[in-house]
């Protein structure tokens, strides 16, 4: 299976400090591949990384083939590379279906807007059914399922879904998680990045320890589950 992302040796940090600390890691086409770790172990610059917001220093960052490593951010999520940041961020005072319109301003073609949007419709229903309603109103759970609705109008080849159960209860975190497979099983790459190991292991099909800004375990997420380290560090066994 060929990989859509790859990133190779990055070294990335914030003035004279490096947080990561020549990090790899392979994102394969069609698949959920994860990166798990604490607060503090690098996640968020990793993102920030791929996205262009905190260039790498050194290494190599490839979407799809294509050198990204110094791209201005317009370019890579003009690509096809569609960030769902942590906490949410819906805009409150607007409505469900102006949420979702603001996620495709990058497509210049109304008609191709409109049918994106019947999409997200078919795949979440309610999204449908709460369409006029403001997105502040809606709990947790719904928030979470529309920032996700916004991200799939850009029509992304990957979509980084950042701490998607931040703040949610257990069952909107299931609900939550059942939303992402849906969208993975839709054809969308995903890259999924949270402290809920129990969950993220339950759906995705590989994934990465980041632990001090250095990859500390990989493989498949049963290799994964059945890690001594892992199993220490989240599970408590």
């Amino acid at each position: 299976m060929s990989e859509l992302l790859s990133i190779e040796n990055v070294v990335s940090g914030y003035d004279q400090a490096d947080v990561l600390t020549g990090v790899s890691l392979e994102v394969p086409a069609g698949q959920i591949t994860c990166l798990l770790g604490s607060n503090g172990a690098g996640k968020t610059t990793l993102i920030r990384s791929i996205l262009g917001l905190t260039p790498a220093r050194s290494g190599r960052i490839s979407f799809g083939g294509v050198d990204i490593t110094r791209l201005p951010t317009h370019r890579i999520v003009g690509l096809g590379i569609t960030c769902i940041p942590e906490g949410r961020r819906v805009f409150p005072r607007m409505t469900v279906s102006e949420n979702l319109k603001v996620g495709g301003y990058t497509e210049p073609k109304r008609n191709a807007v409109v049918k994106r949007l019947e999409e997200v419709y078919a795949t979440f229903p309610r999204l449908q059914e709460r369409a006029d309603q403001l997105a502040g109103t809606m709990s947790g759970g719904e928030q979470a399922m529309l920032s996700i609705g916004r991200g799939l109008m850009s029509a992304p080849k990957l979509l980084i879904i950042d701490e998607p159960s931040l703040g949610l209860s257990p069952l909107f975190v299931k609900e939550n998680f059942k939303v992402i497979q849906r969208v993975n099983e839709l054809g969308v790459t995903v890259l999924l990045v949270e402290q809920n190991v129990r969950q993220t292991l339950a759906i995705a099909h590989q994934g990465y320890v980041l632990s001090q800004g250095r990859i500390a375990a990989h493989g498949n997420a049963e290799r994964l589950r059945d890690n001594e380290e892992v199993r220490a560090a989240y599970f408590g066994t």
